[in-house]
């Protein structure tokens, strides 16, 4: 299996997550199955289908963050000195060539995309097409409105 990129802050938010999962929601699941299967006839019981449906999806969970963390390749990006140029793990300040407008990314691993937060997976087409670029080059990113134009005005590595 391929190696993922993922930030430091990535690895934390899935283990706590696989955490939970192991702790909390399987133990509770089991809990549910097995007062469910006390009420008598499992047959009909949609209390029981329901606790079964919700524990394999919990066990699937499991099994997808514990291979996803086993092909992680965790990339603490205060730790990246990549001389100016974009990588996985940068932020991004970039201006609008059109509109002057300025916006911030951050690029990230898939599991980690938010654009709400500025998080931008690095499969996307804005961050392939900035990645190895460095302050002040320009680039152009087709997007669903037609192609942006955008100026890299800063790369940090926070």
């Amino acid at each position: 299996m391929a190696t993922l990129p993922i930030t430091l802050r990535g690895a934390e938010k899935l283990k706590a997550e696989l955490h939970r999962l192991k702790t909390v929601d399987r133990p509770g699941v089991i809990v549910a199955i097995a007062d469910a299967r006390a009420q008598g006839d499992i047959s009909e019981n949609a209390e029981y289908e329901a606790a079964k449906d919700r524990q394999g999806f919990i066990e699937g969970r499991i099994q997808e963050i514990e291979g996803k963390l086993s092909a992680a390749q965790v990339i603490d990006p205060t730790a990246v000195n990549a001389n100016g140029k974009v990588v996985f793990g940068s932020t991004v300040e970039l201006e609008d060539e059109d509109t002057g407008d300025r916006v911030t990314y951050q690029i990230v691993g898939e599991d980690e995309a938010d654009l709400k937060l500025g998080l931008i997976n690095i499969g996307s087409p804005i961050a392939r097409a900035l990645i190895g670029k460095g302050e002040e080059d320009s680039t152009e990113v087709q997007t669903p409105g037609g192609i942006k134009r955008f100026e890299i005005v800063k790369v940090s590595y926070v």
